[in-house]
């Protein structure tokens, strides 16, 4: 049996490298399932501006749809308070104990681990599955893989080159190819972020 994959985010929208990454994922033949799970309040962003709850999960919906492995995960907004990828991962584990989970990482977000509430507590509960974006310091992203192996964390990694796009860049600039085009279609339909 293979993995579930934990693929988290604030998805603030969901852009085009969250999309390469979900090809990426879909192509591997050892993950089962990919549950994409928006946060519901993302502990270490400061955002300019944050889509309502609906809609950042009715992009999420609208991308999974074009996934046979893919299917949006709520089970942060059932939560109270912030969103602790620690908590989250205990709780799925206790609900779904038969599942295999890999948690879903992008270079950017890999260097920043160390950052995380309970991070070493959090890499002994289940393997990572890291993407190297293009634009990671590439010492810096090897210095994290020595360090954290040696903590005891597993990792598996995916050489597919993600593109160096954010949310944030798509807020600044309002640019339509940074995003899938039916994320960029609903976004323009309903006024969100002034598009």
């Amino acid at each position: 049996m293979g993995f579930t994959a934990i693929f988290g985010g604030t998805f603030n929208p969901l852009h085009k490298g969250h999309l390469e990454m979900l090809e990426a994922l879909q192509k591997d033949q050892s993950i089962t399932e990919i549950w994409i799970m928006p946060d519901k309040i993302p502990p270490h962003k400061e955002c300019d501006y944050m889509a309502g709850d609906s809609d950042r999960i009715e992009m999420c919906e609208l991308i999974a749809g074009d996934f046979s492995k893919a299917s949006v995960c709520l089970v942060e907004f059932e939560r109270k308070g912030k969103s602790y990828t620690y908590d989250t991962v205990v709780e799925l584990k206790r609900k779904f104990p038969q599942k295999d989970f890999i948690f879903v990482c992008g270079g950017d977000m890999f260097v920043y681990f160390p950052k995380w509430y309970r991070y070493e507590d959090l890499m002994q509960l289940l393997p990572f599955y890291v993407f190297s974006r293009v634009g990671t310091e590439r010492e810096e992203f090897e210095n994290c893989v020595k360090d954290f192996s040696t903590k005891g964390m597993r990792l598996i990694f995916n050489n597919t080159k993600i593109s160096n796009i954010s949310s944030t860049e798509f807020r600044n600039t309002k640019q339509a190819e940074l995003l899938p085009q039916k994320v960029y279609d609903y976004i323009k339909e309903r006024g969100i972020y002034d598009v």
